[in-house]
Order: structure tokens, then C-alpha cells, then sequence
């Protein structure tokens, strides 16, 4: 008997064992089921707020469109306005075609030496996974930014451009000029970014190729008629022609500071992670290091027209907060507070004496000051980084802070292969416009004013536009 319950005890024991192996194992399966569940609705959550994010800050860089039509019309004469505000509607709906076909595939596509993109032209995936998702959102963010540097040009070339020329341009930066640097910059592969060469929203990719092309293309075309008038002591005089409305500027120009929080605080890439430039815990500091810069660069520009001019004005003060926000676009998330008010500050002096120097020295009519607020800023606000970078996280680190010069060689070197390639193709392409369509419109159209000989629209019908010139 005794024997009998000893072998049912060892078989209860071993039955127990098993069902309690059996069970170990699906507890164990389920758990690793969880588990993967977990780590897929994580990385699913992840992936819709970076997107979400970054369409933000794509629609914020959109509505600065409108700001720079509003600060275009309002800085340039009434007789002109329907022709700049059609400028900046169609450069995007033209620039927007020529990069999503050719332009993001040089920009982004397989890398060839460095140097470009060879592959994802016409790019249109079809299925609904990571892959395309994350082209559709980076090239909508993107496209934004190719508007920008093409819209630029507008300002400089105002009042006397042929709106089909214009045209013709932005397509060519769209797709050719403002690609080929962007991958030699923001392309993993390309040989500035190999290099150590640090742009974090493009003072250099965009703002100065706008300022490059906006510097050829005014010095190309020419000035306006009655701009630069001899004196009987032979010397040449600039004559001011003050923009039509400035309180379009003052609300294009606050467009352009709401949307430059896309434009830098979006260019993080991503809404979460931490310990990097360009992670989410990134996005507050960025546009902390915005704001300072930008109302840095606007005190300093009004009180500079203060002094020059005896009263503090308001088309000055408005390019020095967004000359402050250009040199700030490179250096935003390298740098402390207090060194992004010292680069506004600067910016904001630097808009009033290129403007200044541009129109009476050089002789280039720029009739909004692009080329101030977008070159001299774009190249001050780069090489910026070389001085006041503080990131050794990433591996950039100024003079200021113990890097010696070799972040500031590496800024000096972009903005010189940057300046280079953007003059010469631009100067090959505004020269070539000229020489075979024509590049600016008749005297006598530019006199009448271009809405009507270009458009056949006055921008504002029953109103009598009483100046000529």
C-alpha cells in the first residue's frame, strides 16, 4: 500500500511539474508576444508624433510665403504689387513641381562622390509603410525650405523683371542650384557634412544661396530707372524710393518671425529622444536662442537708423529682426542665449551698413535689401558657429569654448564652396536668360508699372497711382 502511494505521489509530482513547464512556457510566449506588441505601438506613436511634428513646422515655413509677399509689396511702389504678390504665389506652385521631379533626388537621392544625388527622381512610392512614410513627410518639409531660396531672389529683383524670366529661374534653383549645395550640406554623404561643416536650419543652404543669387541676379538686370542719378559735381547720388505700404511689411516681416519657429525648431527632425542636436528635447532651447536673436537684431538695427538717419526707421528695424533671425538659423541649437543675442545684435548692425554700402558704394539696387538681410546675415550667422558653437556632444565646439579654429575652418570652407557654386550658376543662368528671352521689361513698361503691362490688373482699382518712377 505503502508502495502504491508512493508511486501515485511521484506521478502527482510529475504531473504537476508539467503542467507547471507548460504553463511557464505560454506565460513566457505571452509575455514575448507583449513584448514585441509594446515595442511596435511605441515605435508606431514615435513615428506619428515626429510626422505630426514635422508637418507643423513644414505648414510654419508655408505662411512665410505670404510674408515675404506682404514684405515685398509693401516695401516696393503700388504700380508693382500684383506683379510681386503673383511672383511669390507661383514660385512655390513652379518650385514645388521642379523639386519633387528632379530637385529632392539631387538632394537626397544615392549619393555619387559627395558631391550628388543619382537616384528617386519622380520618386512615388505607393505603399503604406516606413519607407514611404518617412520621403512624403521629410520631402513636404523639405520643399518648403527650396520655396524659400527661390523666393529670395524675388525682393532684389523687384520692379523691373519679366514676370516669364522669373519664373524660369525658380525652377532652375529649385531643381538644380539650391539642391546640389543642400546635399553637399544636409545629405548624410556629402562632402561639407563629412567634413564637420555644421548648418542646422540653413544660413548658408538658404539664405545666402538666396543672397548669392539675389546679389547676381540684381547686378545682371540693372538698376530702376531714375535710381542713380549723376550730380553737376559728377558724383553719383542714390535716390530713395520708399515702399507703398509699411504696415504690409511690419505684418509680412512678424509672418516671416511666427513661421521661423518651423523653420528652426522643426529642422530637429524629430519631437522626441534626447541627447543630441537633433532631437526633440532640442526644440525649446532652439527657439529660445530664435526669439533673442531676432529682437536682438531689431533693437540694434533701429537704433543704428536712429543714429545714421537722426530717427529710428521702421524699414531698417524690420530687415535688423530678420537679419537677426538669418544669422541665428545656423548657430540656434549650438549656442547659449546670451551668445544668440550677441549674434542678433550684430545681424541687426550688419543689415543697416550692407544696405547702406550695397546701394551708395556698390550700386546694386536692391529694393527690399535681400541681399543684406540674407548674404551678409547667411555668412555672418555660419561662421557664427565657428565662434560660439557649444555642442561637443556633436563634435562642434567653437573659439570661445575650447575648440580652437577648426570649426571656424570648416564654417569658412561651406560658405566659400556654398558662395562659389551659387555665383557661378546663377550667373550662367541669369545671362543666359538675358541673352535669350530677355530678362527685364521695357522701359516705358517699367514706368507704366508691371501689374498692368504685365498682368492687366491693378492692385488697387480706382485708386490713381500719381508717381511715375
Amino acid at each position: 500500500m505503502q508502495k502504491r502511494l508512493t508511486v501515485l505521489g511521484a506521478l502527482l509530482v510529475l504531473v504537476t511539474a508539467s503542467v507547471s513547464t507548460q504553463d511557464s512556457a505560454i506565460l513566457a510566449d505571452e509575455a514575448a508576444v507583449v513584448a514585441v506588441a509594446a515595442t511596435a505601438a511605441v515605435e508606431s506613436v514615435s513615428f506619428s508624433l515626429d510626422t505630426i511634428w514635422l508637418f507643423l513646422g513644414a505648414i510654419l515655413v508655408f505662411i512665410m510665403q505670404a510674408g515675404f509677399a506682404l514684405v515685398e509689396t509693401g516695401l516696393t511702389r503700388a504700380k508693382n504689387a500684383t506683379n510681386i504678390t503673383m511672383k511669390n504665389v507661383m514660385d512655390f506652385c513652379f518650385g514645388a513641381i521642379a523639386y519633387w521631379a528632379i530637385g529632392w533626388g539631387i538632394m537626397y537621392g544615392k549619393d555619387k562622390g559627395g558631391l550628388i544625388g543619382i537616384d528617386q527622381f519622380f520618386f512615388s512610392p505607393m505603399n503604406f509603410d516606413e519607407e514611404a512614410g518617412v520621403f512624403y513627410r521629410t520631402w513636404f518639409f523639405q520643399v518648403v525650405f527650396a520655396a524659400t531660396a527661390a523666393t529670395i531672389v524675388s525682393g532684389a529683383m523687384a520692379e523691373r523683371t519679366k514676370f516669364k524670366s522669373y519664373l524660369i529661374y525658380t525652377v532652375f534653383i529649385s531643381a538644380l542650384i539650391y539642391p546640389i549645395e543642400g546635399h553637399w550640406v544636409w545629405s548624410p554623404n556629402g562632402w561639407l557634412a563629412q567634413l564637420g561643416f555644421h548648418d542646422f536650419a540653413g544660413s548658408t543652404v538658404v539664405h545666402s544661396v538666396g543672397g548669392w543669387a539675389a546679389l547676381i541676379g540684381a547686378a545682371v538686370l540693372g538698376p530702376r530707372i531714375g535710381k542713380y542719378v549723376k550730380g553737376a559735381d559728377g558724383k553719383i547720388g542714390a535716390k530713395a524710393f520708399p515702399g507703398h505700404n509699411i504696415p504690409f511689411a511690419c505684418l509680412g516681416t512678424l509672418l516671416l518671425f511666427f513661421g521661423w519657429f518651423g523653420f528652426n525648431g522643426a529642422s530637429t527632425g524629430t519631437a522626441l529622444g534626447g541627447g543630441s542636436l537633433w532631437s526633440g528635447m532640442n526644440i525649446a532651447h532652439v527657439c529660445v536662442t530664435t526669439t533673442l536673436a531676432a529682437a536682438a537684431g531689431a533693437i540694434a538695427a533701429m537704433f543704428a537708423s536712429w543714429v545714421m538717419f537722426k530717427k529710428p526707421d521702421c524699414s531698417m528695424t524690420l530687415n535688423g529682426l530678420l537679419a537677426g533671425l538669418v544669422a541665428i538659423t545656423a548657430p540656434c541649437a549650438v549656442v547659449s542665449p546670451g551668445a544668440s543675442l550677441v549674434i542678433g545684435c550684430i545681424g541687426g548692425l550688419l543689415v543697416v551698413f550692407s544696405v547702406e554700402f550695397i546701394d551708395k558704394v556698390l550700386h546694386i539696387d536692391d529694393p527690399v535689401g535681400a541681399i543684406s538681410v540674407h548674404l551678409a546675415n547667411g555668412i555672418w550667422g555660419t561662421l557664427a558657429v565657428g565662434i560660439w558653437a557649444n555642442a561637443p556632444q556633436d563634435g562642434v565646439v567653437g573659439i570661445l569654448h575650447g575648440g580652437g579654429f577648426a570649426q571656424l575652418g570648416y564654417q569658412t570652407i561651406g560658405v566659400l564652396a556654398v558662395g562659389a557654386w551659387t555665383v557661378v550658376s546663377s550667373l550662367i543662368l541669369f545671362v543666359a536668360i538675358k541673352l535669350i528671352i530677355g530678362l527685364r521689361v521695357s522701359p516705358k513698361e517699367e514706368l507704366r508699372g508691371l501689374d498692368i503691362c504685365e498682368h492687366k490688373a491693378d492692385a488697387y482699382s480706382g485708386f490713381q497711382i500719381f508717381s511715375n518712377t
